[in-house]
């Protein structure tokens, strides 16, 4: 994972996941604190995230409303949009275009088998 960038812009790479959680939250909570106004943060070089990192991303959400900010998502890639549509998350996220992550981001399906 990489995250580079400054209080105001953000771009996190590779795979956000347990072994570099740590990491991840000590930059954006760094960032959150030493800025003013919207965090954005790009997601357009991420590779993947588990449940930890996905926990982190939303830790900053917090952490952002805790001090006055927003943590804005920008490219957000498709798989990663669905698993915030299908936990209902992209309800409280803030999206770059104003947005949620919409049709382009259908719910996963499930097939019965008999």
């Amino acid at each position: 994972m990489h995250i580079r960038g400054d209080h105001a812009e953000l771009v996190v790479g590779g795979r956000l996941d347990v072994r570099n959680a740590a990491d991840a939250r000590t930059v954006l909570h760094s960032a959150l604190d030493a800025g003013r106004g919207d965090l954005v943060l790009d997601l357009t070089e991420l590779d993947s995230w588990d449940a930890t990192g996905l926990g982190v991303i939303m830790g900053a959400h917090r952490r952002a409303g805790r001090t006055g900010r927003r943590l804005v998502l920008r490219g957000v890639p498709d798989r990663m949009r669905r698993v915030l549509v299908a936990t209902r998350l992209h309800r409280i996220l803030a999206f770059e275009d104003g947005g949620q992550p919409g049709p382009e981001a259908p719910l996963p399906t499930c097939e019965r088998t008999r």
